[in-house]
């Protein structure tokens, strides 16, 4: 950790530790990203009690899969704003917002299955915190160490893995409130500290441009379009299996609920381990190598589990070595856009691409509940799995490779 160590800031009361901001506004992401997996590990309980009636396959995979979608395309408008008001003022009022559609899920939406997906579109705002923390992050760190800062960041993801982990349990062991009232008080302790303690880097600058034309601008970058589709694969399959890994577990491997929600939480803790992880290596060795390994071991990981094999042995390092895969692609593809990036336009960009990478998550689960539906196996969706990440792999070796190496000729001549 000593490589995100900056010279001390400046003097003056609004300037704080780089380290300070950066584990305040991790902490932020992981809380947020807990509220916002909230639906998913209750998903095939719902679905075995009947509490919302008659439950298909696709019910259930709809129902987890719509605070993914709101939660991605939010990240549009919330990573603009963000360059324009700063983190310090949207981690709080993210934060805050979000304590709403928890509550009425835990108090009003459990016997309904419209509520549930009601609450559960408004409860998609927690995923927009991401898109307020790589800009804020961004900021406080010079290029070369961007990556690990971002990547650090990023392990806020494991906020899933503590949703995953305790709400099950909370369920039937304390109470259906317990876990969502529990969520909305650390979230209303958050953004009580987030207020108090994050400042905007020194020197930040906000955009006088208008909002349109900055999503505009920043939607002509080529960079942006690229670093959509390898995220809309890495992050994507990221969510994408978080929330449905329980449902598919139980459906095709017979696993309880609890089994099934602790072996999510197993597949996302090496996902979050990987993306510092990947965004370290990728400020050492550069972001493509870095991407094209993951998207390579992803191509024969998907490939494996298709064939459903013995979850104990063979299925389980498949699925354990793409999520390590998919986390460390999460971490470079950000560490690219550090790279190439101009710092004013991050917020903008991370918008774009975190909203590509939410919606890289929310179709799979919609595909794998219908081809189930319709064949009875997961097979033909593990499968396209496969080949698209073959199409990622390939993306990333020929025209983002074009891009990175452009961009490095021009920083030399400026140099």
């Amino acid at each position: 950790m000593d490589d995100l160590m900056l010279d001390e800031p400046r003097s003056g009361v609004a300037t704080r530790s780089p380290m300070v901001m950066l584990v305040t506004a991790t902490i932020g992401f992981a809380v947020n990203f807990w509220a916002w997996a909230l639906i998913s590990p209750l998903g095939p309980l719902f679905r075995e009690k009947g509490t919302l009636g008659h439950l298909t396959e696709s019910d259930v995979a709809l129902m987890v899969a719509v605070p993914v979608i709101v939660g991605s395309l939010g990240r549009i408008l919330v990573g603009a704003l963000t360059d324009k008001l700063g983190g310090r003022v949207m981690f709080p009022i993210i934060s805050a917002v979000t304590i709403v559609p928890v509550l009425f899920i835990g108090f009003f939406a459990q016997t309904s299955y419209a509520a549930l997906l009601f609450g559960g579109f408004f409860l998609g705002i927690a995923g927009t915190a991401f898109a307020v923390g790589v800009p804020f992050v961004n900021a406080w760190f010079p290029p070369e160490r961007r990556g690990l800062a971002i990547g650090v960041f990023g392990a806020g993801m494991g906020g899933t893995a503590i949703s995953a982990l305790t709400t099950v349990k909370l369920y039937t062991n304390v109470g259906s409130r317990a876990p969502f009232l529990i969520t909305a008080a650390v979230l209303a302790v958050y953004a009580v500290v987030a207020w108090l303690v994050l400042r905007d880097a020194p020197g930040r600058t906000a955009p006088t441009s208008s909002l349109l034309t900055r999503l505009s601008a920043n939607a002509r970058l080529s960079i942006t379009w690229q670093a959509c589709l390898l995220y809309a694969v890495a992050f994507g399959g990221y969510v994408a299996f978080s929330v449905y890994l329980p449902a598919y577990l139980k459906t095709d491997y017979g696993l309880t609920p609890a089994d099934a929600a602790n072996r999510m939480a197993g597949f996302v803790v090496v996902a979050v381990v990987m993306r510092p992880l990947g965004g370290w290596l990728s400020d050492r060795f550069g972001p493509i190598p870095v991407l094209a390994s993951g998207y390579a071991v992803v191509v024969v990981g998907a490939g494996v589990a298709a064939t459903h094999p013995l979850l104990e042995h063979v299925g389980t390092v498949a699925f354990l070595a793409m999520a390590a895969a998919l986390g460390a692609g999460s971490g470079a593809t950000f560490a690219l856009i550090a790279l190439v990036t101009e710092p004013s336009r991050v917020g903008g960009v991370t918008g774009l691409v975190g909203a590509a990478g939410g919606l890289g998550g929310f179709a799979p689960p919609l595909v794998m509940g219908y081809v189930y539906g319709r064949t009875d196996s997961y097979a033909i969706g593990l499968w396209l799995l496969s080949v698209t990440a073959a199409l990622a792999l390939l993306l990333t070796l020929t025209v983002v490779r074009h891009t990175a190496a452009q961009h490095a000729t021009q920083e030399q001549g400026i140099r």
